[in-house]
Parts: structure tokens; C-alpha cells; sequence
């Protein structure tokens, strides 16, 4: 392809953020990013299938916030750690929006009690690599032989799956397994121009994580910040929606950090 032929593919200003008919599945969307995330896919344009397994009234009122910005949106309870499940999610968003075209996995979870890796239980082990990474591969791989040339897949990572995190060492290495693969998959769905890309957060207002920060105080935790501030679910949802877009049409395996410069610190 000669460069003025690429030039003149190069999407108009109007266009880049525009996701009007664009078709997405986002897991874990009842509540914090995922719900952060529904709701900004659809102020963009996009329809969109809330993922959630049990708490239906919130997903409901995320449902019902994404209809009132214009989108066709609705709601799927399923367990995705299986692959069952999985499978229903998918199948269930591609047969209501007619296709997907935008995955965004955020599904998961945060053991909050401080145990060292000698004293935790396998019990504990494997529910964090289920919840956190078996959801991943099922919902990811379901979502690659469903979605359309030139998509878009987010796997929300974190920045302990980078530098490790004491005392949560399942998190820590459930979440460094997202981030790999995010890699491998952008190798692997490249030809098909679908971009896979990681947001990575750090500490993130929302509940799940609402006692950790209170016992921890929320000063001291700002202050170990360089933005001297503690994300919110939206902060985390506008890269996430960022990378849905054709501004990002050429950025692929990347793990885009969204922890206010904390990850630089010791």
C-alpha cells in the first residue's frame, strides 16, 4: 500500500470517537469500571450487553443509564468462569445486537485479607484463578470466533499483575497472566485488524475494595500517589473506551496504566 493511499484512509476528526453501531459485551458491567464502562460505550454510541452474574437490580439501573443515552442496551446474568457460561454470554450478545464488534473483559475479583503466599489455602488459589483468569480465557476465547474483522478487545488487568503485590499473591499472578495474554492474543488477531489491548489500574474508588481503602486511609494512600489522588471508576472507563475507538486503531498489546504515576513508585 503506497503512503498516499494510507494517508487517505486516515478516519476524519468527527469520526474518532464515534462508536454509533458498534456493537459490545462488557462482563462484570453491574458495578465500578464495568458499569463506569457500560455507560460511557453508550454516551460514544455503542449498544451494549451488560455481563453480571447476580446483583440484577444493578445491572438493571446500568441497563436502564445506558438506554437513556440513546443506546440498545440489555442485561445477561451467567457465570463466566465456565466456559458454559461463557459461551451463553456471547452467543446471548451476538444474537441481540446482531454481532459484536467491542469486548470488554472486566470481570473479576479482589480478595481483600492480607495472606502470605506460605499460609493461603488452595480454596483461595484456585476461586482468584477462576474468577480472574479462567473468565478471561473463556469469554475471550468465545469472543474471537464471534467478533468481527477490525474489532476491539479490552482485558482489564492491573498494575499488580506488572510488579507483583505482597500478600495478594493469587491476584498479583492472575492478573500478570491477563497481561500476557493480551499480548499472545494481539499476535494472533492482528491479521483480522482486531486490536487487543490491557488496561492495568491501581487503587480505584469502588466497592470492592471500599474497607481495603478505608483501613488503609485514604490520605495515606493518595499520598503514595504522585497525582495525590484515588482513581474512579470513570478514570478507568475512558481508556478502556479510548481503546475501543478509532483513535487507537493501531495500538495493539499494549497495557495502558492507569494508577496516577504509582506504579513508578516504590
Amino acid at each position: 500500500m503506497g503512503l498516499e493511499l494510507i494517508m487517505q484512509n486516515t478516519p476524519s476528526i468527527p469520526s474518532l470517537l464515534n462508536l454509533r453501531g458498534r456493537r459490545a459485551l462488557v462482563t462484570g458491567g453491574s458495578r465500578g469500571i464495568g458499569a463506569a464502562t457500560v455507560r460511557m460505550l453508550a454516551e460514544a454510541g455503542a449498544d451494549v450487553v451488560v455481563g453480571y452474574r447476580s446483583r440484577a437490580a444493578d445491572a438493571d439501573a446500568v441497563v436502564a443509564q445506558a438506554l437513556a443515552a440513546g443506546s440498545r442496551a440489555s442485561a445477561f446474568a451467567a457465570d463466566v468462569s465456565t466456559a458454559a457460561g461463557a459461551q451463553s454470554l456471547v452467543d446471548t450478545a451476538v444474537n441481540r445486537l446482531g454481532g459484536l464488534d467491542i469486548f470488554v473483559a472486566n470481570a473479576g475479583i479482589w480478595p481483600p485479607e492480607d495472606i502470605p503466599l506460605a499460609e493461603m489455602t488452595a480454596e483461595q488459589w484456585h476461586r482468584t484463578v477462576r474468577e480472574n483468569l479462567d473468565s478471561i480465557f473463556f469469554t475471550t476465547q468465545a469472543t474471537c470466533r464471534t467478533i468481527t474483522d477490525n474489532g476491539r478487545i479490552v482485558l482489564v488487568s492491573s498494575t499488580a499483575g506488572q510488579r507483583g503485590e505482597a500478600y495478594h499473591a493469587d491476584y498479583a499472578a492472575s492478573k500478570g497472566a491477563v497481561i500476557s495474554i493480551t499480548k499472545s492474543l494481539a499476535v494472533e488477531l492482528g491479521p483480522r485488524g482486531i486490536t487487543v489491548n490491557s488496561v492495568a489500574p491501581g487503587w480505584v474508588a469502588t466497592e470492592m475494595v471500599r474497607t481495603a481503602l478505608a483501613e488503609a486511609g485514604l490520605d495515606r494512600v493518595s499520598a503514595s500517589i504522585p497525582l495525590r489522588r484515588i482513581a474512579s471508576a470513570e478514570d478507568v472507563a475512558g481508556p478502556i473506551v479510548f481503546l475501543c475507538s478509532t483513535l487507537a486503531r493501531h495500538i495493539t498489546g499494549e497495557i495502558l496504566n492507569v494508577n496516577g504515576g504509582s506504579v513508578l513508585c516504590g
